[in-house]
Formats: C-alpha cells, structure tokens, sequence
C-alpha cells in the first residue's frame, strides 16, 4: 500500500485523493489534516482507556462467577457487586432529550427502516430508492399471500389474489363511507374524492385519509403519516382489467435506510474504505448510481426523484422519494491501516466519525434536487457502546468533528444501539450523556445475546440457543428500552427501533409476526429487503405508535434483576443428540457466512441454514454462534474435540451448498484454508475475543487473503 505524509500521519494515497479532491469542501486540506492529527492526540488515550475498562469489568464478572461457581444464583448479590465495581451506575434525574433539526421521518412519523452494505453501490441504492415501493409486486412475487404464480407470463388468478388482499386492506386502513373498496368502479380526485361504487357515490370514511392527487390521475391517501398512492391507468396491462383502472397501490415503505460502514460489510484496509466513503459520498452528492447486466441489458440504477402532488386546497406539495439516509459507523473497537500514526494502526471509528460527516457536509449544502435531511442534520447510528463513558466519548468525538469542520454544535445526530449489557442496564445514562443529539434507540436481540453470553460466560452454560428468545432477560430489554426511551421523551423527537426479520423468504411469517413491533411501542424496525419494508408498512397503517406509547408510557418500568439474570441452565442435562444438533447447526452457521466473509469479502447476504433455509446473517448472529459454542466448551457440555469433528462434517455441507459460485473456494478435504481456520478459531478462541467480537479474527484472516491474493 502506498502512503503520502499528512501533518503528522501516514495516510493512504488513495484516501487521501478521495478526501482532498472529492470529499472536503470548503475546507484546506492542511487544516483539516492537522485537525485529524489533533484530534487522534486527544482521543486515542481515552479510546484506548476504554477498551481497557471493558477488559477489566469482564475480569472481575468472571472472577465473582468463578468463585461463585456450583451456587445458587443471587441477583440481588450479582447486582450489588456490579455495582460496587462500577458496571451499574446511578440512574439519572428524569429528564428528555432536547434535539433540534429532526426530520420528520425520524421524529413523528412511523415506519419501516432498511440496513444496508454501503460497500455494495446497488444494494445502498436500492435501500434509498425504497421509500416507495409496489405492494402488488410485495404481494405477487412472495408467500405473503397462499400460493403462487404459475406459468411464465402473468398469472391472472394470482393477480386477482392480489388485488383482492390490497383492496381488503384499503378497507381496513382507509374505509370508504359506504361500500367497499372491491367495488369501486370510478375514482375522481381534486377538492374532494368522489368515488363510484356499482350502487352509487361514495367517499372516503375519514376525510383526512384524503391527501391529495396526482396531475395523471393517481390518488394521494395518508393513514397514520404514511402515503398511499393508487395509480390509475386503464392503459396498462393491470388497470386495463381493472373497472376503476387502478393499475397498482404503492406504499410509502422504508421511511429511513441505514447505510451500513459496519457489521454488514467486510471493509478490512484502505482499498475498502474508499469504496466505503465513495458510495456513501455519491449517495450524500445524490450522484451515486451503478450499472449491471440484467437478462442482457444494462441496467443503471440512480437515486429516485422527489414525488409531487398536488393537496386538497390545490397547494403542490412535493414529497421525498427516498429513503432519509443515516450512517452507521463502526464501534470503539477495532484500527485500521488506512491512516497510521507513528507506526500503528488508527482507530477506525474515528476515522468513520470524521470521513462520514466530512461527505456529509454535500448533502448540508443543498437546497434544492436530491436531498437527504431537509432539517440540515447528519444521522450517525453508533454500535457496540458499553455504559455512559463510551457514549459520552462518542458525544465528545463528534463534537470535535463539527469544531473540526465548521459546523454548529449538534449538527451530528446520533443514534445509540443498545446491544451491550452494560448499555441495557444503564440505557438511560447512556441516552442523557447525549441528550441534544439522541434520535435513535433501538435493540437488537443479536448482537445483544452474543453480549449477554460473553459476559457471563462464567456464570454456567447457556440454555439452548433456540430457548433464548423466551427467557426472561430478553422480555426486560425489549420492554426497558421501549420504556426507557418513552422516560426521556422520544414521542416526536426520536425513534424507538425493533430489530431484524432475519428470513428475507418468509413474508407470510413476517406479515404475521413483525406487527408485534409498532404494538410494542417502537415506531421503526428493522427490514431485510425493499419488499419486505413495503409489506411491513402495512403494519403501521393498522397501528397508530403515538397511541401506543401514549397507553404504555404509564406503565411499570422492565426490571433491572429480570434483565440481569443469566439466561444458564440450572440442574439440567442435555442429551447427546441435541448436543450434536446444536453442535451442527451452529458450526454450519458460522461457516456459511465467515467463508464468504474471508474468501470474497461479503460482509452480508443470505446464508442457507443447515436445512437450506436462506436467513440473512452478518457478523451478530455470527457472534451469538461463536460464543454459544465457546461457552458449552468451558462448561463441559460438550468438547473442543466434539467442535472440530462438527466443523470438519459441516464443511462439506457448506461447500455444496455454494457449487454454484464460481468464486467459491471449498474448505473440504484440506480443512485448512483461511476462512476454515477462523471459523474454528471464533470458537476455539472465542473467550479470549474482546466482548466476544468477531472482527479481530475476522480482519486478519481477510486480510491475509488479499494479501495473497496480490
């Protein structure tokens, strides 16, 4: 790799082209280089003092464990110690987040949200283009409806499922004032809509559902803040058949996109980084697009325009077309050698922090064309926090990022995941250390479960991974954070987010269950694909979150013990045949996703499970898989031999399961290629791992494959 001298620092030649003549504006190159040198000055220690911490409090949890062993757990004596040594902190007074400048998809209305590789230009574009999206597409082409189309052309009788269950649901969310909306026969839009049923005029039930309509005849609905648009054309194949000509219902759908710098991508080097910052500098210039060869045409893929329409008092209104657009950066963890500072690697949160907010600054500019915040704020989604001191470290970092760039204070907005412990118990520490910047909380049980087993790892062995979602600390969390979230004031200011669907192929279940979330008081959560976002946004037409929150902001607060209370198995045995199973499925797992993750850096995609079923998975369930093994192998349930014996059965599972990529390496019968060594490594090694993170390991067997690969 090649380096250039910037101030104090080795930078990469190609990043450092990328920031001067691409990224910076309005701002000397030399200030901001030796901004960067000031700011790694003043950060790295505290970075580094952190990290530190969280090896020491994970110390004495598994001394106290340890010298509690074979005893009856006492979470009243557990807790007290965790909060002699300083892991529980005092609450804070009661207070709300103050913030300023929030879009409106993040303070008041209700929605899916998409998480994204940035890495990969068409997915990002695909993600931001997934505001709107067809629900007669959502319904046809998935198992969202019984069935299936048949033949290769289009299947009228699976159309007519559809249309069905699209006008059922109209009758549900925005009923007519008589009639249904099965027998509409004329839709006329202007002042007022007038709509023909067989048996006479009609309108609609709630006179605010009607927002407007389109110069082509299309319809403008709002249920809940969400659009609806009922594109008329008796031109087309579909409104041709159609009485009302109704040619398609699109969906308001994915609200927001997270465009992912972290556990979605395998970004290891500088090479990747810039692809990293370029994608998402393209997405915050709005000029990001990407070709690809589709059954033999190129395909261009660029950002979607704005929507227009005009409203019922003949004001024109001019609507988002995309996705609002937040960044997650990666944690306080891991360095990278894109920028090196007397030798060593930097960290590259840092390096996120200042890059992404630098691209930023081109979308703060606009006034017009294709924006991303029209309330002029940049959203950053910060992971793997542990307690108040990191977030308020990351409160400090992104302070220095706006002094750093010349930017008013707050400009940043940030978003807390709490998936660590340490974050769940003092999640409102956590939120008041960045109370003028807080607009986003969310959990997600995945990471949050691989934490919940490193850290008590010497606790006992944990239940069954299959078991988990119903012990009792995971009800405590999924309610504190609702409850914690609404204590400080959220309702119209912040999100309060669900985690992921992880079975991209089951709509149907999703449709079913995945309604859950608005019901629990969360007014996003997270979606696998722009179909999915499209079917899930029927959810918040059925649920009203402001009410919800409003009903459930009265009651009891989740308990700190429940939460607290390792999910380990007391007195029980388990059989050689689960073993085994658990054994296989686990090993499968991690090594469907690290091979592709090592050998050709896909950092996320579907992954078939042991039976085949496609599940999406990144590095957080690769986490839950690694530490479950690791820590069955320190309590004796089952062996490191047992462990290699599965990974050696399973290889060969996975590699048939990829004979179809070209760019596939099998791991079988060598068993001693990168990507199967650190496989074996996440387990054998996985409670030396700092938290139970994946990607030192990870980092360095793909970087060993480039490496090569030169």
């Amino acid at each position: 790799m090649s380096y250039v001298k910037r101030s104090e620092i080795d930078v990469s030649a190609d990043l450092a082209a990328l920031i001067e003549n691409e990224i910076l504006l309005g701002i000397d190159a030399d200030h901001f280089w030796d901004g960067y040198v000031a700011l790694l000055k003043d950060l790295v220690p505290e970075n580094r003092a952190l990290l530190a911490k969280r090896d020491e409090l994970q110390s004495q949890i598994d001394a106290w464990y340890t010298s509690h062993k074979g005893q009856t757990f006492d979470v009243e004596a557990a807790n007290s110690y965790l909060r002699e040594i300083g892991y529980i902190q005092p609450a804070p007074a009661p207070f709300e987040i103050n913030v300023e400048n929030v879009d409106p998809e993040i303070a008041t209305v209700a929605g899916p949200q998409l998480v994204v590789p940035v890495m990969n230009a068409r997915f990002a574009l695909n993600a931001a283009n997934a505001r709107w999206g067809s629900l007669y597409d959502a319904l046809y082409g998935t198992d969202a409806i019984e069935g299936a189309p048949s033949g290769k052309g289009y299947d009228a009788a699976r159309g007519a499922q559809v249309v069905a269950w699209a006008r059922a649901h109209l009758d549900q969310v925005a009923p007519l004032a008589n009639g249904s909306w099965a027998d509409v026969q004329a839709v006329e839009a202007g002042e007022t809509l007038s709509i023909t049923l067989g048996d006479g005029a009609t309108t609609l039930a709630n006179a605010d559902h009607y927002a407007g309509y389109r110069d082509n005849g299309d319809v403008m609905l709002r249920v809940n803040g969400l659009l609806i648009e009922i594109k008329i054309n008796r031109d087309s194949a579909i409104g041709a058949t159609d009485p009302a000509g109704i040619s398609d219902i699109r969906l308001e759908s994915a609200l927001t996109a997270i465009q992912d710098c972290e556990d979605s991508v395998a970004a290891v080097d500088a090479e990747d980084k810039c692809v990293v910052y370029a994608n998402w500098l393209g997405l915050m210039k709005g000029t990001l697009q990407e070709s690809f060869d589709k059954g033999g045409k190129v395909m261009t893929r660029r950002l979607n325009d704005d929507v227009t329409y005009t409203a019922p008092d003949g004001a024109g209104v001019t609507h988002p077309g995309r996705a609002l657009m937040l960044v997650r950066n990666v944690g306080h963890l891991m360095t990278n050698n894109a920028i090196m500072w007397n030798g060593e690697e930097t960290p590259e949160g840092i390096m996120d922090a200042v890059i992404t907010v630098a691209c930023a600054m081109h979308d703060l500019t606009k006034t017009d064309g294709l924006r991303n915040s029209r309330a002029g704020s940049v959203y950053v989604v910060k992971p793997k926090m542990h307690g108040p001191e990191e977030v308020a470290f990351a409160n400090t970092l992104y302070g220095r990022v706006e002094d750093m760039l010349g930017l008013p204070r707050n400009t940043v907005k940030l978003g807390i995941m709490d998936e660590e412990r340490r974050t769940s118990a003092n999640l409102a520490a956590c939120i008041n250390a960045v109370k003028n910047r807080c607009v986003f909380i969310n959990t997600g049980f995945l990471d949050r479960t691989g934490d919940e087993i490193h850290t008590m790892m010497q606790a006992g062995p944990v239940i069954p991974r299959g078991e988990m979602a119903q012990s009792a600390w995971l009800g405590a969390y999924e309610n504190g954070n609702v409850d914690t979230g609404l204590a400080a004031g959220f309702t119209g200011q912040a999100q309060i987010g669900k985690g992921m669907w992880a079975r991209p192929d089951d709509m149907a279940d999703m449709l079913q269950a995945k309604i859950g979330h608005p019901k629990a008081g969360a007014n996003t959560a997270w979606v696998p694909s722009p179909t999915a976002a499209t079917l899930h946004a029927t959810h918040y037409h059925h649920v009203n979150v402001t009410d919800v929150q409003n009903d459930l902001r009265g009651r009891p607060h989740a308990s700190l013990d429940a939460l607290l209370t390792p999910p380990v198995m007391i007195g029980r045995n388990v059989s050689d045949e689960d073993v085994t199973r658990e054994l296989e499925n686990a090993c499968q797992s991690i090594l469907g996703y690290v091979v592709r993750w090592v050998d050709q850096g896909i950092g996320c995609s579907k992954v078939p499970d042991i039976d085949d079923v496609a599940l999406m998975e990144d590095r957080a369930t690769l986490r839950i898989s690694a530490q479950y093994l690791a820590n069955w192998v320190e309590h004796g349930i089952c062996t490191k031999d047992q462990v290699e014996a599965a990974f050696r059965r399973m290889a060969p599972k996975v590699d048939a399961q990829n004979a179809g990529d070209a760019a596939y390496s099998p791991m079988a019968p060598a068993f001693d290629g990168a990507a199967f060594n650190a496989a074996r490594a996440l387990v054998i090694e996985g409670i030396a791992q700092p938290s139970g993170y994946t990607e030192p390991l990870l980092y360095k067997a793909r970087l060993s494959v480039k490496q090569a690969a030169k």
